[in-house]
């Protein structure tokens, strides 16, 4: 039943506890710098560190508590990674550190445990992090690193890694632009099914036309060190694609 429904859970905070929240239920993931929400995102693609460096959703529990002014400090504890029910006796473990102070904020995610239905196959670990620079409301660049490994018996397992960075410049109170590069190294396939080294930039303009609706027109290069992308009906046949799009956004919600 939850499969088709992106996050709900229950969530506590004891009127004296500081700031204090326990979350229980299925909830996205705290790892990355893009989230599921197009309209959230700088970008209208998403870049290839959300699509394979790490998870997109837990079921389980979450709590997080602040540690003075600038620094927030949490504890997971779910079923794995993208899974309501989990397929071993197992449980992921997750740490997260968020610090922030004027226009500089730093998050940081760790996530370890066992993915593979024998839980005494290996475990998976996953390390995230962001540094996100707002020194002007019409100005921002973040940066998000991950590195990965699934641990094998006997083997020193599936590694990836990846760098990402992106821009956004408002140029009116309607238009924005938003460059974006990456580099992400599937060095024993883990991910895409194939050892590579994949590359991407993409320039993304926005038009807003209200604060509900807005156009995003998009140009997207995609590059690795082999063929990997469909060509025609020919299968992994070209070591890079193009891509330009155009979409049109829209949210609903009750404003506060």
């Amino acid at each position: 039943m939850l499969r088709h429904v992106e996050q709900v859970y229950f969530s506590y905070q004891p009127p004296r506890a500081r700031g204090f929240q326990l979350d229980i239920g299925k909830y996205v993931t705290s790892a990355g710098a893009e989230v599921i929400e197009t309209w959230t995102n700088w970008n209208y693609s998403r870049w290839l560190l959300f699509a394979w460096a790490v998870p997109y959703y837990h079921f389980g529990v979450r709590a997080a508590m602040p540690l003075g002014r600038n620094l927030t400090a949490g504890l997971q504890v779910a079923n794995g990674w993208n899974n309501v029910k989990d397929n071993n006796r197992g449980k992921t473990v997750g740490l997260t550190g968020a610090y922030s102070r004027g226009a500089v904020s730093w998050t940081n995610t760790y996530y370890t445990g066992p993915e593979k239905a024998d839980p005494g196959a290996g475990y998976r670990h996953l390390y995230d992090t962001t540094v996100l620079v707002t020194p002007r409301p019409q100005v921002g660049f973040y940066v998000n690193f991950d590195y990965g490994v699934d641990r094998k018996p006997g083997a020193a397992g599936d590694r990836w890694a990846g760098v990402a960075g992106a821009a956004r410049f408002a140029l009116a109170s309607w238009v924005a632009l938003s460059p974006r590069a990456e580099w992400f190294n599937d060095a024993d396939g883990f991910a895409t099914g194939a050892a590579q080294r994949l590359k991407e930039v993409t320039l993304t303009a926005e038009f807003r036309m209200s604060e509900e609706m807005a156009t995003r027109v998009e140009y997207r290069r995609d590059w690795s060190d082999r063929p990997f992308f469909d060509r025609g009906s020919s299968l992994a046949a070209a070591r890079g694609q193009t891509t330009l799009l155009v979409g049109w956004l829209a949210r609903f919600g009750w404003k506060k």
